[in-house]
């Protein structure tokens, strides 16, 4: 396996959000996306291209591979088997700074980004290796899911 990077996104619920995360991940190399459960694909349900997704994602649809699955529990198994490692992108008790994640040794990965409301589910957070945070300096307590993954896979791939 040569060092591979997914990015499992956890029941997103906007469109514009999935489309800019695809936009991010094709730039920084990402292998390939795993869209769980309510999470919107590049076309719709009947197979027709959606033009509000190519509309912010730029047509990286086309150059970044994407699965959809209907729960993510199975598949942070499969993957784990596979020999990646799982890491979670949450405010958590248990979550180190991503600042001082240590990224020097880091390969074959699979980086989960979670609900705009809920985060990362429970069952991702009981399947991670590590779970990882952004720190915040000003008064919001949380970046829009798109603008966390782009942050998170920046300091994840230097």
């Amino acid at each position: 396996m040569n060092n591979e990077f997914i990015l499992i996104l956890d029941n997103i619920r906007s469109v514009e959000n999935v489309g800019s995360i695809f936009r991010t991940a094709e730039c920084f190399g990402v292998s390939k996306i795993v869209l769980v459960g309510i999470t919107p694909a590049p076309v719709d349900r009947f197979g027709r291209k959606r033009t509000d997704f190519s509309k912010v994602s730029l047509g990286s649809e086309k150059l970044v591979s994407y699965e959809a699955c209907k729960s993510i529990s199975p598949k942070l198994e499969e993957l784990k088997k596979e020999g990646y490692k799982i890491i979670a992108l949450e405010q958590h008790p248990l979550s180190t700074k991503l600042s001082n994640f240590p990224t020097s040794k880091l390969k074959n990965f699979a980086l989960v980004v979670g609900n705009e409301v809920e985060g990362v589910s429970k069952e991702a957070l009981e399947l991670a290796d590590d779970i990882v945070e952004i720190s915040m300096m000003g008064m919001k307590e949380s970046l829009n899911v798109s603008v966390a993954t782009g942050v998170a896979l920046y300091h994840l791939l230097k």
